[in-house]
C-alpha cells in the first residue's frame, strides 16, 4: 500500500476545504435547541416558530433554532430538567410545572387573579413579573418573558356545570402542579395529574374532563370527546419563555440582548394572535356541538377558593410577600 506523504495529506484542495468550514457561518453558528410539549399550531409552537423566524433573520445566520415539539424530548417537567442541565437551551413551558422547581411560580396561577388580558400583561410585563423571572435563576433557569396559554376553562363529558356543586366528584386532569391540584380539591373535584397529551384518556373515560384555554379545545379537537364546557376562566395560564442559566451565562452580552429582544417580540405577537382568534374558536366549538355555559356562578367558584392564600402552598415567605403584592396590584 502506498505510504501517504505529508504533501498528499495537505493538498491545496484539503486546505481550501478546511478553511471553508473554519470560516463558514454554519461552522460558527450557535444552535438553540428549544423544547415544548404541544404540536404545531398550538400556542407554544406559535411563539417558538415566531422566535425562530425573528432571531435567525436578525442574527444573519449566527443563530439557528431547532424546535422539539409534541413532547418529542419529554413532558414539561422533563424538559425543564434538561434546561437546568443545559442539554437543551430554551423552552416554552406552562407556568404550572415550574412550582416543582420554584414555588414562586404558583403566584401566577393563583385562581381568579387577573380580571382580563390587559391586567395580566400589565402585571407580568412589569416589576412583579420581573421578580418572578429573576427568582427562577435560583433553580438554574433564565426567565426571559411571558407568552400565554390563556384563561383556562373547564370541560367534561358527564354533565353541565354552572356552579361548584356541579363539579363534585368529577375526575379532572390537571398539570403536575400542587397549586392546580389544590384548586380542584377546593372545588370538590377529583384532580388527577397527568402529562400531555390526554385525548386518549378523555376518549376512553379514564378522566371525566380537563381545563384549558379555548385554543386547546380547537387544536386538539376536544369537541369530539367533550360535551360540556364552562367558561370558568379560573386561572390565567402563562407560558414562561425560559433559557438554561448555565448556557445563558456563557453567551456574549450582545447575543443575550438579541435573544431576549427576539423572544419578547415573539411573545407579544403570540399573545395578540391567541386573543384575536378566541371569539371564532368559541363560535366553532358551539357549531361542533359543545354545550357551552357562558355565565356560570363565578362568585360561588371564587368563594370556594378564597382561602387558598392561607394554605401551605403559599407559606414560603418570599411567595407570600409576592402574592400579597399581586393581590394588591389587581384590586
Amino acid at each position: 500500500m502506498e505510504k501517504l506523504s505529508v504533501k498528499k495529506l495537505y493538498s491545496p484542495f484539503m486546505l481550501m476545504l478546511f478553511l471553508f468550514f473554519l470560516i463558514s457561518p454554519a461552522f460558527s453558528a450557535t444552535e438553540i435547541k428549544l423544547g415544548l410539549v404541544t404540536k404545531p399550531g398550538s400556542a407554544q409552537n406559535i411563539v417558538a416558530e415566531k422566535f425562530k423566524e425573528i432571531i435567525e433573520q436578525r442574527s444573519q445566520g449566527e443563530i439557528a433554532v431547532k424546535i422539539f415539539h409534541s413532547s418529542s424530548i419529554g413532558n414539561e417537567t422533563e424538559i425543564l430538567q434538561q434546561i437546568q442541565m443545559g442539554s437543551i437551551q430554551m423552552g416554552v413551558i406552562t407556568s404550572g410545572p415550574f412550582d416543582t422547581f420554584d414555588p414562586i411560580a404558583r403566584v401566577i396561577d393563583y385562581p381568579f387573579l387577573f380580571k382580563d388580558n390587559d391586567q395580566a400583561d400589565e402585571i407580568l410585563d412589569g416589576p412583579l413579573g420581573a421578580e418572578i423571572l429573576k427568582s427562577l435563576e435560583g433553580s438554574g433557569f433564565k426567565g426571559l418573558c411571558f407568552s400565554e396559554n390563556g384563561f383556562r376553562n373547564l370541560t367534561n363529558n358527564k354533565k353541565a356545570v354552572k356552579s361548584p356543586d356541579d363539579v363534585k366528584g368529577l375526575k379532572i386532569r390537571v398539570m403536575d402542579s400542587a397549586l392546580h391540584q389544590g384548586i380542584w380539591k377546593s372545588l370538590g373535584a377529583n384532580p388527577t395529574p397527568m402529562p400531555w397529551p390526554i385525548y386518549t384518556e378523555l376518549e376512553q373515560g379514564v378522566i371525566d374532563g380537563q381545563e384549558n384555554p379555548l385554543w386547546v379545545m380547537e387544536v386538539y379537537k376536544f369537541y369530539e370527546i367533550q360535551k360540556y364546557m364552562t367558561m370558568t376562566r379560573h386561572v390565567y395560564s402563562a407560558h414562561i419563555d425560559v433559557a438554561s442559566l448555565k448556557w445563558w451565562n456563557s453567551l456574549k452580552p450582545e447575543l443575550r440582548e438579541m435573544i431576549h429582544k427576539s423572544i419578547y417580540e415573539a411573545a407579544v405577537f403570540q399573545r395578540k394572535d391567541n386573543r384575536d382568534k378566541d371569539a371564532g374558536r368559541l363560535k366553532m366549538l358551539k357549531e361542533k356541538g359543545m354545550q357551552v355555559e357562558e355565565n356560570p356562578d363565578i362568585a360561588a367558584f371564587r368563594a370556594k377558593v378564597a382561602d387558598m392564600k392561607n394554605m401551605e402552598l403559599f407559606s414560603n415567605p418570599k411567595v407570600q410577600t409576592l402574592l400579597t403584592k399581586m393581590l394588591e396590584a389587581v384590586n
